[in-house]
């Protein structure tokens, strides 16, 4: 509904600047003979100006019953042979009253003192052909203008609608990797609940600051670049206390105070399936994480041992990659690359994403 309305409040900002612009163009028109006069020329009278706009206010007629009219009621419901009848129509229509009031109006005064010239009927022949061209310039200018128009209005809707399925699209992928995030978490606490409950209500406070940035913070389209790198920071913290030994854990970010922006929870699908797959409680293990900011963007290393989990382990349904590969092609389309690979027996994700200049802010 409130995107109905959204578009609709464009659609009237539009009207009224095509029709300023209208008003704009036909004042232009109607005062063309008061540039003529001046200093040495003499004032127009009001006679004559009465026999010149008969020839605007005509091409007004033939403009805008096409315009409001005769367009949208048959060239654009592709009646395209009753378009052009009615056209045919309007411009004899026109020509021949244009014509008798023509014939009506007392001429010029400079001609008053000439005998009032008698047109044969090729004479008369020919001014109704001429006069008829300039109808059908008339209506085809309507026609372009007024499918120009058509187009710029189903454009501006096209964008709209995309960018609202893109924002609904984005919301539903959230809306999944909440849950997603949370399962995981929550998984970790739960297994230190048997041999540490001390670490494990230290856990659950942390995890409270992490759940305040994923359902508060993490709503906006782009977040500081710092309030994510805290969220990456407290959530590896947490993960860490539930490391055996064996494992090793290296975290190295390198990232200035810049200003820079990104979309939120970028990072964390990756992050998540390092601590999943490369964590072992009977081998040796390690995770490695890099983050660092460089000239046009930021690049994310993650390194981890590969030790798969078996069939039965079902946390996070394996959503959270996937959902990543999406929110990347919809708020980074070609700004962005992501390369996923086993080495070994190591499994190394890289993500690079190119930050534009309008994505970053002033602190």
């Amino acid at each position: 509904m409130n995107m109905e309305m959204h578009i609709q409040d464009k659609e009237k900002a539009y009207r009224k600047i095509e029709w300023f612009i209208h008003a704009v163009a036909w004042g232009i028109v109607f005062i063309i003979p008061f540039f003529s006069s001046g200093r040495n020329r003499e004032v127009v009278a009001i006679e004559d100006y009465a026999l010149f706009v008969v020839g605007p206010l005509s091409f007004m007629v033939v403009f805008y019953v096409n315009y409001l009219f005769l367009i949208p009621r048959y060239l654009f419901e592709k009646q395209t042979g009753r378009f052009f009848l009615f056209n045919l129509l309007l411009i004899s229509a026109t020509v021949l009253v244009t014509h008798q009031i023509m014939q009506l109006l007392p001429p010029p005064d400079k001609f008053h003192h000439m005998p009032r010239w008698k047109p044969d009927a090729l004479d008369v022949a020919l001014f109704l052909l001429r006069n008829a061209a300039m109808y059908v310039l008339v209506a085809g200018l309507s026609v372009a203008i007024r499918m120009t128009a058509r187009w710029y209005e189903q454009e501006a809707t096209r964008k709209e609608l995309d960018r609202s399925r893109v924002e609904a699209e984005l919301r539903n992928l959230k809306s999944q990797l909440n849950p997603h995030f949370l399962f995981n978490t929550l998984n970790n606490i739960y297994s230190l609940i048997a041999f540490s409950p001390e670490r494990a209500q230290e856990a659950v406070h942390d995890l409270s600051r992490l759940l305040r940035y994923v359902l508060y913070d993490s709503n906006q389209p782009f977040v500081p670049i710092e309030k994510e790198l805290d969220f990456i920071r407290n959530y590896v913290e947490l993960m860490r206390i539930r490391l055996p030994e064996s494992a090793r854990l290296e975290m190295n970010i390198d990232v200035q105070q810049s200003g820079l922006t990104i979309a939120p929870l970028l990072f964390i699908s990756l992050i998540e399936n390092a601590f999943k797959h490369g964590i072992s409680n009977s081998n040796p293990s390690y995770i490695r994480i890099q983050l660092k900011e460089n000239e046009d963007g930021i690049d994310c290393y993650i390194e981890n041992s590969l030790f798969p989990k078996d069939a039965a382990d079902q946390s996070g349904s394996g959503i959270g990659l996937t959902n990543l590969k999406k929110r990347l092609g919809l708020i980074y389309p070609e700004n962005h690359l992501l390369v996923c690979h086993q080495e070994n027996n190591a499994y190394i994700a890289e993500l690079y994403i190119r930050i534009k200049h309008e994505d970053k802010i002033d602190l």
